[in-house]
């Protein structure tokens, strides 16, 4: 793998990403405490070759993966294999990245209309006059 194609225009470096081999958590016996077939992928957002606005819509995303230094780390241990690993890490960046692609739509301000606002009071004064039935009769 000389880089990671994310979009026709968009392409991470090899040298961006790094792969730590480490223990998988879990069930698994003997083989989960000898092999380290767990990875954990680092990608720094912020010192990254990706356009600033992607940078920034990245870092923006409510991810608990990313850390306040901008780093985005990708645990992977669904599988025994250490390289299906590397791959599952990869394939969660790609999507990652993709999603912070799409522009947000704009929001545009709007008012509740005239029939709406209506409506509305109706229902309280029809609320109001279930409460005042409540009330305790006059002698």
């Amino acid at each position: 793998m000389s880089s990671l194609e994310i979009s026709d225009s968009i392409i991470i470096p090899k040298d961006e990403i790094e792969f730590t081999a480490v223990r998988s958590q879990g069930a698994g016996g003997q083989h989960v405490n000898k092999v380290a077939t767990g990875i954990h992928l680092r990608f720094d957002i912020v010192h990254s070759t990706l356009p600033d606005n992607l940078k920034q819509r990245l870092l923006q995303l409510a991810d608990h993966r990313i850390n306040k230094d901008g780093i985005l780390i990708i645990k992977s241990q669904r599988s025994r294999s250490q390289e299906q690993n590397k791959n599952n890490a990869l394939e969660t960046l790609i999507e990652l990245i993709q999603a912070a692609l799409v522009e947000p739509k704009a929001r545009r301000k709007t008012r509740p209309s005239k029939g709406s606002i209506t409506r509305r009071i109706e229902r309280k004064k029809i609320h109001g006059k279930i409460k005042e039935l409540r009330q305790r009769i006059p002698h």
